[in-house]
């Protein structure tokens, strides 16, 4: 079983600081206990994955720059995508997640870029089979707070370097999208982003969006919605937290074909009432799973939800859910799974399965296809 994992900030490590060539050391930082490595994730078996490229307005680090400033957050932002094309230089990761997710259907030969006529998707099981071991990493880049694309006529030049989807704000509001800790909506800027993403068939991530710019990119757009990571709000007891998705998003990202992430941050799985402020208890295997059936409830099936684990993403270890400290042992929640009376080919899709289907059908054009 391979993973495919929508939601890794491994250039944000990088560039604070982490050896993401060493083997895994637990002291490491940023947010030590680490768990995350190139060589933590080859142990895991994760072998595909969207990285992300995260910038923070406001923030201090690395990652940081000042609030409204497009110019400095390019840099910023650029820092982090030289990271990954220095590591795909080095033979050290696959950049063009599409490039290795469907082939022309004439001759069957896999092709690159996006002027192929109506490609077929395979099977994902397929897919996953003939999936290249070396590199053993697979990315597409998630550009998680589009501030760094200084303006939507900017897009194709992303476009060619790996990025494939965009969350365009974080919890902080961007030049395009409010933030999922605010109430604000799209920006006329944001509304020329959306509409040149559309044309490029580059993917909407809502992860992060406020509930009114998340409305308002549907209102805008008809392309196809994932969540990278991001839970189940009705689960957490609070109505108001919009870094989760109500259940009417969860209905609509299944209803346009697309998938959503499990994020394994513990306070983002387990419901906060009656426990004391600043707990660090850690969810269980069952809280985390809650959210995956409950969205498997709601939308019908088992075919729209995968995993985002957002590991080391501005947390520590010690705050995934309990017996899980390193990728390779997200095989807790398959077991689990299975226990529940999911089927192999439904762990498959868990696993890698269902993001597989998604990203071979966005490469060719269609709307994602519904399991079989």
């Amino acid at each position: 079983m391979i993973w495919f994992d929508a939601h890794l900030d491994l250039a944000y490590l990088a560039v604070n600081g982490r050896d993401m060539f060493a083997p895994l050391d637990r002291d490491a930082q940023p947010h030590p206990p680490a768990a995350v490595t190139l060589a933590s994730l080859e142990e895991g078996s994760v072998a595909l994955a969207l990285a992300t490229i995260f910038t923070e307005p406001g923030g201090t680090g690395p990652e940081g720059y000042p609030v409204g400033d497009g110019e400095r957050a390019y840099r910023v932002g650029r820092a982090q995508l030289e990271v990954y094309l220095t590591w795909r230089d080095m033979k050290r990761v696959s950049l063009d997640l599409r490039r290795h997710l469907y082939r022309e259907p004439d001759t069957g030969e896999i092709r690159g870029g996006m002027g192929v006529a109506e490609p077929k998707p395979h099977s994902a099981r397929s897919i996953a089979d003939r999936l290249p071991r070396e590199p053993a990493l697979h990315l597409g880049i998630l550009i998680e707070n589009a501030d760094p694309i200084r303006a939507p006529d900017e897009l194709a030049w992303w476009q060619e370097r790996g990025v494939c989807a965009i969350g365009m704000a974080w919890a902080k509001s961007s030049r395009y999208a409010g933030g999922n800790s605010t109430r604000d909506g799209l920006s006329d800027q944001g509304r020329a982003l959306v509409k040149e993403m559309d044309r490029l068939r580059l993917v909407h991530d809502g992860s992060h969006l406020s509930d009114r710019a998340f409305d308002e990119l549907c209102g805008l757009s008809a392309a196809p919605i994932i969540a990278s990571h991001s839970n189940v709000r009705a689960l957490l007891g609070d109505p108001e937290n919009q870094r989760h998705l109500s259940d009417h998003q969860i209905r609509e990202i299944a209803r346009r074909g697309g998938v959503i992430g499990l994020n394994l941050f513990s306070k983002f799985l387990r419901n906060g009432q009656g426990l004391a402020p600043g707990s660090e208890s850690r969810a269980t295997i069952e809280q985390t799973l809650a959210h995956v059936e409950h969205i498997c409830q709601l939308t019908g099936g088992r075919e729209h939800v995968g995993l985002g684990s957002d590991m080391d993403g501005g947390f520590s270890a010690a705050k995934l859910p309990e017996g899980i400290d390193r990728p390779a042992q997200t095989d807790l929640l398959l077991k689990a799974l299975a226990a529940a009376g999911w089927t192999n080919n439904e762990l498959f899709s868990f696993a890698c399965g269902n993001w597989i289907r998604f990203w071979s059908s966005v490469a060719a054009g269609g709307k994602p296809p519904q399991a079989r």
